[in-house]
């Protein structure tokens, strides 16, 4: 069973968003041109409590884009995104929801964040997403949407190492790029992970 995996496709990283990716606008109308072609379409959302830790503003002193350690992992801070409940957690509003048949929420508990899909970020805690995939029988998993460098990369590795055949449609992600070269550091990092990475995406 093919499926398509869209990452946070949220309306706090798109343009006017809390932590806006540049043009992350664009991957709303490619996923909705591509999600006809799929058995299944699986959506995961960012979705944080008000006062999650990985929030600058919870830090004095601190700014976002700094790191600290939390509960003995490294977490970059970030502006208040996806807050349960609030209009910027919500899905874009061009994205095409009556095509989407499952939604896995993610970053739920307040002290630590959960970049993919599949896992917390120390892989305490699965998100339930492999066990709805198996269960379902999909075997090639394309993912595609927001943040190429973050949620994208992490969930794109998981799922491979998961034993998925996965593939990262690049054209319909956006990456935050709080570094120069970020972006490309993630490609090669799913690549070395055995993503194979489409450029290219077919209709």
């Amino acid at each position: 069973m093919k499926t398509l995996l869209l990452i946070d496709i949220q309306n706090d990283f798109l343009p006017g968003g809390t932590l806006a990716v540049p043009a992350g606008d664009e991957v709303a109308s490619v996923a909705n041109r591509l999600m006809p072609a799929y058995d299944l379409v699986v959506a995961t959302q960012d979705w944080h409590p008000a006062d999650h830790l990985s929030f600058a503003s919870g830090h004095p002193g601190r700014t976002v884009g700094d790191v600290i350690e939390l509960d003995e992992l490294q977490q970059t801070l970030w502006p208040e995104h996806c807050v349960q409940d609030t209009p910027g957690a919500a899905f874009a509003t061009g994205l095409n929801l009556d095509a989407i048949h499952h939604v896995v929420q993610k970053g739920t508990d307040r002290r630590i964040d959960s970049y993919s899909g599949f896992f917390d970020n120390a892989r305490r805690k699965a998100t339930g997403l492999a066990d709805y995939l198996i269960e379902r029988g999909a075997q090639e998993l394309d993912v595609m949407g927001l943040a190429t460098d973050y949620c994208v990369k992490f969930t794109a590795i998981d799922a491979a190492e998961l034993g998925f055949q996965t593939t990262f449609l690049s054209r319909g992600s956006r990456g935050i790029e709080l570094n120069p070269g970020d972006c490309d550091k993630a490609v090669a990092a799913m690549r070395a992970a055995g993503v194979d990475v489409k450029e290219e995406i077919e209709q």
